[in-house]
């Protein structure tokens, strides 16, 4: 049965009225912004982020529309109880590693295929589906930086995760993916995973990243979206070295200190903002006291620059 036949009930749901869902698709373009961010391997990440008003509207659809789909066990990004540990925790401990990356994801998701998976007839009038379909994506693809595309991202890779999951499930692999990140471990041909996987991928229309793809045997270092998983799932060594001097010089010598000494260009607010998105990362994945009393101290200093007078 469908259950949204009618405008005026998706508004009701939304909270958006009916003729700012309209304007707002029909001049979508006007509507987001470019930003370019560099990544670590020397590539540009491109986004595209809403404006206030469609931000709004897609923060609504996500709460009270995308959260109701069916999602796979096996996706770990963007869910309730979701996050690097729990994608972390499955393959503490295995004998190999194996992680494999879908090439350009989002710019590869069609509108066809979030039309008919994410908005599909049975749930919505066809007018309707066309509506959310275009709120939601963009002339180049699903677009990074909105808040409905990681939701989306989960609810269509939903059947490639329980296709992959149970061929795995079946050979005593464990398997979990992160966005477009999958990760394998345990005892396997790592051949057979990879043409598997393929498989599966291009049966939804996605290809392998072949230059992403990395095999951890016995003796490396096994890491998932940047945890170390050899025993337990923790940050690398180096990183948390790294935190702890990073504290030391900022109470020695504070914050402004620190930064004039090692010729950070940031404002002191901005540096202790990703000191603190660091440190809440490690300690996401395990305890550590010197590590915890920092994040306390940093988030003092936050508050004392938040609330300086200019």
């Amino acid at each position: 049965m469908i259950v949204y036949t009618e405008t005026a009930t998706l508004e009701r749901d939304l909270g958006i009225p009916a003729k700012t869902l309209f304007a707002v698709s029909h001049d979508l373009k006007r509507h987001y912004r470019r930003v370019e961010l560099s990544k670590a391997d020397g590539t540009v990440r491109v986004l595209s982020v809403p404006d206030a008003v469609l931000k709004k509207i897609q923060r609504s659809i996500n709460a009270n529309l995308l959260a109701y789909m069916p999602i796979s066990p096996y996706a770990t990004a963007y869910r309730p109880g979701g996050g690097v540990r729990r994608n972390a925790l499955p393959h503490c401990g295995q004998e190999q590693l194996l992680k494999l990356d879908i090439r350009r994801f989002f710019d590869s998701v069609r509108y066809t295929q979030l039309k008919e998976t994410v908005f599909p007839a049975a749930v919505y009038a066809e007018k309707l589906r066309v509506l959310l379909s275009i709120l939601c994506y963009s002339k180049e693809g699903l677009p990074q930086g909105a808040p409905t595309s990681p939701a989306i991202a989960n609810i269509l890779l939903r059947q490639f995760d329980e296709t992959v999951g149970g061929w795995c499930g079946a050979r005593g692999i464990a398997y979990t993916r992160y966005c477009d990140d999958l990760a394998f471990s345990g005892r396997f041909d790592p051949a057979a995973v990879i043409c598997t996987v393929q498989e599966a991928l291009r049966r939804e229309g996605f290809s392998l990243n072949a230059q992403k793809t990395r095999l951890a045997g016995p003796g490396g270092r096994h890491l998932v979206t940047g945890a170390v998983v050899n025993l337990r799932p923790r940050a690398p060594a180096e990183e948390r070295r790294a935190l702890r001097q990073e504290l030391y010089y900022c109470e020695k010598f504070g914050v402004r200190g620190h930064l004039v000494q090692t010729g950070d260009p940031r404002t002191a607010q901005a540096y202790l903002a990703a000191l603190l998105g660091r440190l809440d990362y490690a300690l996401s994945l395990s305890p550590e006291p010197r590590l915890a009393q920092g994040r306390r101290w940093v988030l003092d200093r936050l508050r004392e620059e938040r609330t300086a007078r200019p």
